[in-house]
């Protein structure tokens, strides 16, 4: 029998017991996007047990004594928004993964999450099993890259100015208006749900914004870390500006971009900028609380009959 359960400290000595194999994640939280996997199985688990054991909600499923699936879940900007960031099948029943996901969601419905995402390459062998879950996919996204070999000077910075903190709602704004309605009715349906869905990158970025006619018409977030990324979101196409901005800050580092499929305009910048496609994967969603729609008073005399 398979059961689901919090992890011990013992449990380590386990993710290695499968010939020394470690099986791989098939979460993917951003900050992992274009990191390159670890080939020694030892150094894999324990940085996997130890991203457990920091506080996170984190589960083992276990039959007997054997190690069958781990998964853990962590909060995005706010804690009304989670994210699976670990998911390990080591076996080829979707009981397990059943199991891991059921105890999960039970998990972070008492830390008061509303919402769990979940990111799995394209051809996941856990797309099944998470839609069973509850999950759905509302979007994919492609995963370009550029070498660090391709950068060249870009000459004269574009005209951007720094991001603001009095620019978040303006640049909401620009998400609604860019976001098509089924991405906008999971991620960011208020402001506060945008603010709330907001992904870690792993470090400090920079952002820019473009203006036209004193309105965000762009903006380009940029994390120069030992990878750098870069994320944009333009009203106008204008995307060759914003990622001009990026590369400029990142220079001789390879850089990853990850693009929405509404996101066109986009693909084609970085096709013409020397990316190359890396890899596709889906976005998943699971909501754990509905709208309550607010109910007017109506009195008798404006009742209208139904027949």
């Amino acid at each position: 029998m398979t059961s689901a359960r919090t992890p011990l400290p013992t449990d380590i000595v386990a993710l290695v017991s499968f010939d020394g194999r470690v099986y791989p994640n098939e979460a993917k939280p951003l900050e992992r996007l274009g990191v390159a996997e670890r080939t020694h199985p030892l150094e894999e688990a324990i940085e996997q047990w130890f991203s457990f054991a920091t506080g996170k909600q984190t589960w083992v499923s276990v039959r007997g004594a054997t190690i069958r699936g781990l998964i853990s879940a962590r909060p995005r900007a706010k804690r009304t928004t989670w994210e699976v960031e670990v998911l390990i099948d080591a076996s080829d029943d979707e009981a397990t993964a059943l199991s891991l996901f059921a105890r999960m969601t039970e998990g972070v419905k008492k830390q008061k999450a509303e919402r769990v995402f979940l990111r799995l390459e394209e051809e996941s062998s856990m797309i099944d099993a998470s839609r069973r879950a509850g999950f759905f996919q509302y979007s994919t996204e492609t995963l370009y890259r550029r070498d660090a070999a391709d950068w060249r000077p870009a000459g004269e910075p574009p005209r951007l100015r720094p991001r603001a903190k009095g620019d978040a709602f303006h640049v909401y704004q620009l998400h609604t208006r860019t976001a098509p309605a089924n991405v906008r009715a999971i991620e960011s349906p208020t402001f506060r749900d945008w603010q709330a869905v907001a992904e870690k990158w792993g470090g400090r970025c920079q952002e820019f914004v473009e203006e036209t006619e004193g309105v965000v018409a762009g903006w380009v977030r940029i994390y120069p870390g030992t990878v750098g990324r870069i994320y944009a979101i333009s009203a106008t196409d204008d995307y060759e500006t914003l990622l001009s901005a990026g590369l400029e800050v990142l220079q001789d580092r390879d850089v990853f971009c990850l693009v929405p499929d509404h996101q066109v305009a986009l693909g084609s910048a970085l096709t013409n900028a020397r990316f190359e496609v890396v890899e596709r994967y889906a976005c998943m969603a699971n909501r754990l609380t509905r709208a309550v729609e607010e109910l007017a008073p109506e009195h008798s005399g404006e009742a209208i009959p139904v027949s």
